[in-house]
């Protein structure tokens, strides 16, 4: 069955892969765990309805499916494969505990940024893996963020064309919480990628299309620990700015690059369609960190 070997491939990729390593400063030891996997239908209704809460912009499988270069094919063939990377327990124990504060600025665990840091070369790594995967059994395959078509859209609002998290959510694999962050069986401490293939697939049903069924305080108004863990006061209980957001996430990394210059990776963004190739990502993640929902769906223990 094609599922089983997909879940076997990338599986094996997470255990061999030196890119899920982190530098020899802590030990070399690994970045993510296993992963989580989950399937879509490149036809399912829910992606229409992502242009309505995520913005205009944001692409269908089909569309990224085109725009990518490949040869139009129907949606009901297309699918869509989302990989949960959940970071491993030390990372997330030391990135809970060992926060800095300097300047009057908290900053996170250096552990946490070059794991976050490095994060992105092994994404990359795992979807262009998975893509000759495809390529390999005759199948076509691309990937949203590896697409000329992605992009971060900065004017007024901040958001992509391809959002992962909302993948994920089609997926089944997550919902979203009171910090936006997906909250997964493995917690909300993870990253995501994606790739879509016209290779024939199960898929992984969700279990509803609520879309905060996993957030303590959208089921019954309590936690709302995100709100105080946040240093730039973007969460309330009404959501997440993710201008202030992303104003901290930039003072963190103005203070956080200098400490780590010498072992950080460069990474190319693309923001409102122009490439960013000097960016440095060490991440905030602070509403992340010690939280019900880092590590668990907190709900499954109600």
């Amino acid at each position: 069955m094609l599922n089983n070997e997909l879940n076997s491939f990338i599986k094996k990729i997470f255990e061999s892969s030196e890119l899920n390593r982190l530098p020899e400063k802590f030990k070399g030891e690994k970045i993510f765990a296993y992963p989580i996997i989950g399937i879509a239908r490149g036809d399912d209704p829910i992606f229409q309805k992502f242009k309505e809460v995520v913005g205009p912009e944001h692409l269908t499988p089909l569309e990224m499916w085109i725009e990518s270069g490949l040869e139009e094919d129907l949606a009901s063939n297309l699918y869509t494969i989302s990989v949960v990377f959940p970071f491993v327990e030390r990372i997330r124990k030391e990135g809970s505990e060992n926060q800095i504060i300097k300047a009057r600025i908290k900053l996170p665990a250096e552990i946490y940024s070059l794991a976050r840091n490095y994060a992105n070369d092994f994404k990359i790594f795992v979807m262009k893996q998975t893509i000759n995967f495809f390529k390999e059994r005759n199948f076509n395959a691309t990937a949203g963020m590896l697409s000329t078509a992605y992009t971060i859209i900065a004017k007024g609002r901040f958001y992509s064309t391809w959002s992962e998290r909302h993948i994920a959510f089609a997926a089944g694999i997550g919902t979203f919480s009171l910090h936006e962050a997906l909250i997964t069986e493995a917690g909300c401490n993870v990253r995501l990628a994606s790739v879509i293939t016209n290779a024939p697939l199960e898929i992984t049903k969700r279990k509803s299309d609520e879309p905060y069924g996993n957030c303590l305080f959208y089921a019954n108004g309590t936690c709302k620990e995100c709100i105080s863990k946040c240093p730039a006061n973007a969460i309330t209980e009404k959501g997440h700015d993710k201008i202030e957001c992303n104003n901290y996430r930039l003072k963190v990394a103005r203070r956080m690059i200098p400490r780590l210059s010498t072992l950080l990776k460069p990474y190319l963004r693309r923001i409102n369609w122009e490439d960013r190739d000097d960016t440095f990502p060490v991440g905030c993640g602070f509403c992340q960190f010690g939280v019900p929902c880092m590590d668990k769906n907190p709900i499954k223990d109600m």
